[in-house]
């Protein structure tokens, strides 16, 4: 029993670095990564489909200031640049015969410093939601104590190992967080 719990108590801790990681990447550097556009949702086929840019086409970055989208249908390649405009992320997406092309135009002093007020937020609820895990996992202790399911000892043995769980955690989204300002401050 007190193994599947910390199995699973481990196994949110993961996802909600995972979304952590996502959202992190979401946040524009000056470079051109794919992560920019993937989730975008385009309104494709005249609008009877909403799908995601990723879904659409294959998205890589040929520079490090250029992004370059092909459609795996030719037919689509105005709807996935107005989806793109309508998407309001501050990028200008030109179409080069086949290809949707974007250009990443470097970020301002001020611009990288925002961006790095926005990554530490996203940092703060990634912490949150491990934090969250864990005071649900310390529950779940307790009360299969109360219950006398689980010795005293067993429990805070238990307690001690979620809390080595929720400091490796939080210490790979620290890890993330310096990653990506280091990342948002180079020029």
């Amino acid at each position: 029993m007190i193994d599947n719990l910390l199995n699973s108590t481990r196994d949110q801790m993961r996802k909600a670095c995972d979304v952590t990681r996502g959202d992190l990447s979401s946040i524009r550097s000056g470079r051109a990564t794919p992560a920019l556009v993937e989730n975008i949702v385009i309104a494709a086929y005249d609008g009877t489909q909403k799908l995601k840019v990723r879904e659409l086409a294959t998205i890589t970055a040929m520079d490090a200031r250029t992004l370059v989208i092909a459609p795996y249908d030719p037919s689509i390649i105005e709807e996935v640049q107005r989806g793109l405009l309508e998407a309001n992320i501050g990028l200008s997406p030109v179409i080069d015969g086949e290809i949707v092309r974007i250009s990443i135009p470097p970020l301002s002093e001020e611009r990288r410093q925002e961006y790095v007020k926005l990554a530490r937020t996203k940092l703060e609820a990634g912490r949150v939601m491990v934090r969250q895990v864990r005071h649900e996992a310390m529950r779940d202790f307790k009360r299969a104590f109360e219950e006398h399911t689980l010795s005293e000892d067993e429990r805070k043995l238990s307690e001690k190992k979620v809390q080595e769980i929720t400091d490796e955690m939080i210490a790979d989204i620290d890890g993330m967080g310096e990653r990506k300002e280091q990342e948002l401050l180079q020029i």
